[in-house]
C-alpha cells in the first residue's frame, strides 16, 4: 500500500479546516499509510484532535501557500503528496482514486482529480468553479496528456517534487505557482494524467467582494507566469494583435456557457472581444465587434439583469487592481462608474 502525505496549508480558518480534516478522518485509506500535515501560514490555529487521524501541525511565518506546502512536502514521509486546501471536503474514496491512478502511471506522474462546488447556492463560488472547469477542459482533454492542475486536488511522488524544487515560491508567492510547477513538470519529461473519480468538494464561501479579490490575484499571478514562463512551450499568436489561442478559447467558452451569475452572456462576451481586441485597439485599428474603439483602454459590458452588468468583465478587463476595494464598494452601491466611485475614468460599464 502507497504511504501518503496529506499537505494541507492553512492560515487562520479553524472552522473549515476542521471540517476539512473531519472529512479526511473518512477517507478509505489504511491509517498506518496516512498521515496528515497542517501547516499554519502565520496564523495562530489549534486544530482539536481527529480521531483516528495522526495530525502533525507546522507553523511558519506569512509566506502564501505555495511557501507552506514546500514546508510540508518537506516535513512529509509518505511516498506521495496529496494536497488540498482547508475549504475542501475530499470524498472517502479520493485517496483510493489518486494512489490507483499513480500505480497505473509512468514513475514521477502527477495526478490531478475532479474539483465540484459544494455552495450551489452561492453564484461566486459556483462562478468560479465554472470558470475552473473551462480551464480544465481546455487543458486536459486528454486525461493521459493533461497540462495543468489546481494544488486543491493532485497528488504527486514526493521524490519528484523535491527534485524539481517543489513551488516556486520567490516568483510566485500568492498565485499561478500550481501553473508553473506543471509547466517545470512536463519540461522535465514528466506526465500528468486526470483522475476523475477523485474527487473533492470546494467550499470556497465567496462573496462579491472575495471574487473580485481572488480573480485579480489570479490575474497579476497569470501575467507573471506569463513573464517568466520560457518561450519553449508557450503557443505562438495566431495573428498580430491577437493573444496565445488558450486565452482566446476560455473567452469563448466562458461567453457560449454564460460564465456569468444570472446567466447574463454580456459580460462574458465583452471579455471574448476584449481580449481579441485590447492590443488591436492601443494600436489604432478599427473599433472591434464588442466595442473597444481605437486609442481607448475601456471595457463595454453587455447589461442585462441578474449580474448588475459588471462583475466578470471588470475582473478580466484591465481592472485598476490597486484600487479594488473602492470599485467592489461602487459595484456593492450600485453606483454608476466615474470618477469619485473608485472606477478609471477611462473604463466604462454600461448596464
Amino acid at each position: 500500500m502507497t504511504s501518503v502525505s496529506v499537505v494541507i496549508a492553512t492560515a487562520d480558518r479553524p472552522g473549515p479546516l476542521a471540517r476539512c480534516l473531519a472529512a479526511v478522518a473518512a477517507l478509505e485509506h489504511p491509517r498506518d499509510a496516512l498521515e496528515v500535515i497542517v501547516v499554519d501560514d502565520g496564523g495562530s490555529i489549534h486544530p482539536q484532535p481527529v480521531d483516528g487521524l495522526r495530525v502533525r501541525l507546522l507553523r511558519r511565518e506569512r509566506g502564501g501557500p505555495g511557501a507552506a506546502r514546500n514546508d510540508g512536502a518537506q516535513a512529509a514521509e509518505g511516498e506521495l503528496l496529496a494536497f488540498t486546501d482547508d475549504d475542501c471536503l475530499p470524498e472517502p474514496g479520493w485517496l483510493r482514486a489518486l494512489c490507483a491512478a499513480s500505480a497505473e502511471s509512468p514513475p514521477g506522474t502527477m495526478i490531478g482529480g475532479r474539483t465540484v462546488n459544494a455552495l450551489a447556492a452561492n453564484r461566486f463560488a459556483g462562478t468560479s468553479q465554472h470558470i475552473q472547469d473551462l480551464v480544465y477542459a481546455h487543458y486536459n482533454r486528454d486525461a493521459e496528456r493533461a497540462r495543468f492542475f489546481a494544488t486543491n486536488n493532485l497528488a504527486v511522488p514526493r521524490d519528484a517534487f523535491l527534485a524539481l524544487g517543489g513551488f516556486d515560491v520567490a516568483a510566485f508567492p500568492f498565485a499561478s505557482e500550481d501553473r508553473d510547477l506543471c509547466d517545470r513538470w512536463r519540461a522535465s519529461s514528466r506526465d500528468l494524467r486526470s483522475a476523475s473519480d477523485a474527487v473533492v468538494h470546494h467550499a470556497h464561501d465567496l462573496d462579491l467582494r472575495g471574487f473580485v479579490r481572488q480573480h485579480v490575484a489570479y490575474g497579476r499571478g497569470a501575467a507573471r507566469y506569463h513573464r517568466a514562463r520560457p518561450p519553449r512551450d508557450r503557443p505562438p499568436a495566431r495573428r498580430r494583435g491577437l493573444p496565445p489561442r488558450p486565452l482566446a478559447v476560455v473567452a469563448d467558452r466562458a461567453a457560449s456557457a454564460g460564465a456569468t451569475c444570472g446567466g447574463d452572456h454580456g459580460a462574458a462576451r465583452a471579455l471574448a472581444g476584449r481580449q481579441r481586441h485590447r492590443i488591436s485597439a492601443r494600436e489604432g485599428a478599427a473599433p472591434g465587434r464588442y466595442g473597444v474603439a481605437a486609442g481607448q483602454d475601456a471595457t463595454v459590458l453587455g447589461g442585462g439583469s441578474g449580474c448588475r452588468g459588471s462583475t466578470l468583465g471588470l475582473l478580466m478587463s484591465g481592472t485598476d487592481a490597486d484600487n479594488v476595494p473602492g470599485q467592489v464598494a461602487a459595484l456593492e452601491r450600485g453606483d454608476e462608474p466615474g470618477a469619485g466611485v473608485g472606477f478609471p475614468a477611462s473604463q466604462s460599464v454600461a448596464r
